[in-house]
């Protein structure tokens, strides 16, 4: 099994691939100001195994495009969306997000928790923009520095893992300059990361290994994950998730 093969092994069967909760979807959903009433159409772009998509189809009447380009999570997110009753609200559609199927001006909302980075955020607000009505929203978390300076070991491992990182006042600037007006916006608290991503992943580890027999590659992706959970711990003052919130303004 390669590594790519082995990390969705570690990931699939994971409440989340990445930080987050259920209480921050539905802040988001808030601050969204969003009519839960109404007919909603809503594409969840990057949904993994569907912890936002199940959330969004509980809380919202909508129909909703959950895409992700992993048929395996997709998989997963079918079977939890059977066994909550919420199968009929939801269309995996396994394609990469930079070829998405839509049409202009199709959805009302356009979700994306912690999958943007996959094309990067300038890309990603200016390829979804004209998929969305006018005055649709697009809410989408994004990995923000909360401080203007940090330590150089942090410094360097983000310019390498995601030299689009910046602080969130440079994020709604691009949004402000890509069509959006920008509503609202909040971090990821720090139960989103150990609690509910890293901690969960910690004790998936001993299983995963017995299960790739303790293979070089497996061990190497324990080590790279627990290294990025150290950095996580040491630095968490320094970084989290953005959440932006943000209306396509009527053109």
């Amino acid at each position: 099994m390669d590594d790519y093969q082995l990390l969705i092994d570690l990931h699939k069967n994971a409440e989340r691939q990445g930080p987050g909760g259920e209480l921050e979807t539905q802040l988001a959903l808030n601050l969204s100001r969003i009519d839960k009433t109404a007919p909603l159409k809503i594409a969840d772009i990057g949904c993994g195994t569907g912890a936002s998509t199940l959330v969004l189809a509980e809380q919202l009447n909508a129909q909703i495009t959950a895409v992700d380009f992993l048929q395996d999570f997709l998989d997963v997110l079918a079977d939890r969306a059977k066994k909550q009753g919420l199968a009929e609200n939801i269309s995996p559609l396994c394609c990469s997000m930079e070829n998405l199927p839509f049409n202009d001006a199709e959805f009302d909302i356009i979700w994306s928790e912690g999958a943007i980075y996959n094309i990067g955020f300038e890309k990603g607000i200016k390829d979804w923009y004209r998929y969305l009505k006018p005055g649709g929203l697009l809410v989408v978390s994004e990995i923000t520095w909360l401080t203007n300076s940090r330590p150089a070991e942090i410094q360097e491992h983000w310019e390498v893992e995601y030299p689009e990182i910046d602080v969130a006042s440079a994020k709604i600037a691009l949004l402000e300059q890509n069509g959006y007006s920008p509503i609202g916006y909040f971090i990821l608290p720090e139960h989103c990361w150990l609690e509910n991503y890293y901690q969960p992943m910690q004790a998936r580890f001993q299983d995963f290994l017995n299960r790739n027999n303790n293979c070089e590659e497996a061990q190497g992706i324990v080590e790279m994950e627990t290294h990025e959970i150290r950095l996580y711990e040491q630095y968490k003052a320094n970084y989290s998730y953005g959440v932006y919130i943000a209306k396509k303004l009527n053109s």
